[in-house]
């Protein structure tokens, strides 16, 4: 058997996340996964992908567990050299500022924002030993650039994401190392669970498309960044809205 891409999502273990790392486990990634803790799904991947699929509970922000996380997803890769990086760990709360505990915006800004640039520091010092270069996505929102009432907090932790995406491409271009943002909007199952179907509806006709992303829209353009064919794609914060921010 030939060697692996390696790639590490973080926050893998549900929601999108899980998605990616389904889709990546299908295409022949190996695969290093991350989350505060485990679930039902990142037991099952254990146990059908036994050689192709690590998880180890991680709470991003913390930098000695995110150094730990990763320097041991690349201890038990092997010769598999990593490849890409997929930052999709996050937390979402919501609450009209002048009331919003200062606690919460901090934990955000910890988990959304430096764990990002944590983990991106830890996988870098890898992805630039490789004569292969690389893959980094941010998992982002259209909430980064476009702002919704009752999530300060959370549009601060996208967009200065979405700003590290951009420096981080500048410093790694030259290795070959490129680093995008996907900006999803609302998408079914995630953003949209806590939401009434007459505001589901409303959402729907905002939307040039006249419906909501689903997570294979996600997954589909993660698919295409972290392959070869997106070599000259980096720096960007590529929205996945069908239009609603147009």
């Amino acid at each position: 058997m030939g060697l692996k891409r390696h790639v590490i999502v973080t926050g893998g273990s549900r929601g999108l996340g899980a998605a990616f790392v389904e889709a990546l486990l299908t295409d022949g990634y190996r695969v290093s996964a991350c989350s505060r803790t485990p679930s039902d799904f990142t037991e099952r991947m254990q146990k059908a992908h036994r050689k192709q699929f690590f998880y180890q509970a991680c709470e991003v922000g913390n930098s000695d567990g995110v150094d730990s996380f990763v320097n041991t997803a690349i201890d038990e890769a092997g010769e598999d050299t990593l490849w890409g990086l997929i930052n999709n760990a996050g937390i979402a709360r919501t609450g009209i500022l002048a009331s919003f505990p200062n606690i919460e915006s901090e934990s955000i800004l910890r988990v959304n924002l430096l764990g990002a640039i944590q983990v991106c520091r830890a996988a870098t010092r890898y992805l630039l030993k490789s004569s292969q270069g690389g893959r980094i996505l941010n998992i982002s929102s259209i909430i980064g650039s476009r702002g919704y009432n009752g999530m300060a907090a959370y549009s601060a932790s996208k967009a200065g994401m979405d700003g590290v995406t951009r420096a981080l491409a500048r410093e790694l271009g030259r290795r070959q190392v490129t680093v995008n943002s996907v900006c999803p909007g609302y998408v079914e199952t995630e953003m949209s669970s806590t939401l009434s179907s007459t505001q589901l509806a409303q959402i729907s006709r905002r939307t040039p498309i006249g419906r909501l992303a689903t997570e294979e829209d996600v997954v589909e353009l993660v698919r295409f960044l972290l392959s070869d064919r997106a070599a000259m794609i980096t720096g960007q914060c590529i929205l996945v809205d069908g239009g609603i921010s147009c």
